[in-house]
């Protein structure tokens, strides 16, 4: 704590970081004030009964700081790029070509694959916000009787505005990464979460004042808090380092190579991807359930009941099936990001080594082994973080405070990073100026 403070001192005496800094803040404001712009004619009662009946769309919400609870114009946050960007991953799968051009690509290949996410962004977003528009609609949300305009302009004027709003978080996100300090998307989705918080403190202190919430109960929830964030913060630090030897190389009258390092696999190469895939996968029961709740055929109607007692977010079977889905995914995640093949191949092009372990494919299996080790321990975490705050729930009985582990991890994970640029900048200066003298 005393060298966060002390490298966040030194960032703001030095003029060009605390521009950066300050020009961080100033889009947070930016930001927190479009989220009270309100998309007009829409009612606001009609649409929070809504919210309260799915659990995703609060998710959503949360993400946004409320945006979505407020339907402004940025109602749908920045979801669609962080969907665009999962696809594009998931796609270098499939297309090795998408791969080398992020890899090999150099800064051309970088900008194109950059502008091909843009575009998937806005795609997503004109589907995303028409589907929402047209259902709202149908529910009655927005007060269409008192236009003076044709409803469906007023409807594709809410499309629009909509994607808009979307475009306009993925541009502002850009120009902090370009301008401010650490990655602008996730600062943007950090501060979105932490707007949130204020709100919950102060239902949990009204409802506890009124007697509704026991002080152990506080206790419980506050200490299983407390260690959730330890464990994440171990969890992004923690790396398996694995041992390299160079071979010395003679090349004219200079030798080369000689050295030890380590190859440094992260034990949480997933991230929150797998979580988030999990729980929108968990989504699509929970729609059949609503629409089957209206339907006129009976065994829809039985399965929408089976749906609505077993796969509630407190049933033993959503919260099974939750942990195994987060543990699947985890796996296949980091087998996307991590390509044990590349890493084998560089050691042995550069002539490296690992102590006691032949060059080549006994090397691969050697690295793909510990992969699967360090992933069963990342993806049981993960598994067992994604259902606390359900466990939580149960036990103390605390409800107005959301302690999502999708959350936390974005929290925990965006501070880190942008504290370790600061502190990389701040290194970079000092080096810059021991050359100088």
């Amino acid at each position: 704590m005393v060298n966060i403070g002390r490298n966040l001192a030194n960032a703001m005496i030095v003029p060009e970081l605390r521009n950066r800094i300050l020009f961080v803040f100033g889009a947070f404001a930016i930001f927190v004030v479009a989220v009270y712009v309100q998309v007009p004619f829409v009612n606001i009662a009609a649409w929070q009964q809504i919210l309260n009946q799915g659990q995703f769309l609060n998710f959503i919400g949360f993400l946004s700081g409320g945006a979505l609870q407020n339907f402004s114009v940025i109602a749908m946050g920045i979801t669609p790029y962080i969907n665009a960007s999962i696809i594009m991953q998931l796609l270098t799968v499939v297309f090795p070509e998408i791969k080398e051009q992020m890899q090999h690509g150099g800064e051309e290949g970088r900008r194109r694959v950059g502008l091909w996410t843009r575009w998937l962004t806005v795609a997503l977003a004109l589907v995303q916000a028409t589907t929402m528009t047209v259902a709202l609609n149908r529910a009655n949300v927005f007060e269409t009787g008192a236009l003076d305009i044709p409803v469906w302009m007023y409807l594709a004027m809410v499309v629009l505005t909509l994607t808009g709003g979307t475009i306009w978080l993925m541009w502002l996100g850009e120009q902090i990464t370009d301008k401010g300090i650490g990655n602008g998307v996730s600062l943007i989705i950090f501060v979105g979460i932490i707007l949130r918080y204020p709100r919950y403190f102060e239902q949990t202190a009204q409802i506890t004042q009124k007697g509704g919430i026991e002080i152990w109960s506080l206790v419980i929830f506050a200490l299983i808090a407390v260690l959730s964030l330890i464990s994440i913060v171990f969890l992004y630090q923690g790396q398996r380092r694995v041992p390299v030897q160079y071979a010395k190389r003679v090349v004219g009258r200079k030798i080369y190579g000689g050295r030890s390092t380590y190859i440094p696999l992260r034990l949480n190469n997933a991230g929150v991807i797998s979580i988030i895939f999990a729980i929108s996968l968990l989504m699509a029961p929970q729609w059949v359930a609503s629409y089957g709740r209206s339907s006129a055929w009976g065994w829809l109607q039985a399965v929408s009941a089976f749906i609505s007692i077993n796969f509630n977010n407190t049933g033993f079977w959503y919260n099974a099936t939750y942990f195994l889905l987060v543990v699947g995914f985890t796996f296949f995640y980091s087998e996307v990001v991590i390509n044990i093949m590349d890493i084998g191949d560089s050691l042995k092009k550069q002539g490296g080594f690992i102590p006691g372990i032949r060059p080549g494919k006994p090397t691969t299996d050697y690295l793909q082994k510990i992969l699967h080790r360090i992933t069963l321990v990342a993806a049981l975490y993960l598994g067992i973080l994604a259902i606390m705050p359900n466990i939580t729930q149960g036990i103390t009985h605390v409800t107005t405070f959301y302690l999502g582990s999708t959350s936390l991890l974005i929290v925990v994970g965006v501070a880190l990073d942008t504290l370790n640029q600061i502190e990389a900048r701040l290194a970079m200066r000092d080096y810059r100026g021991f050359i100088k003298q």
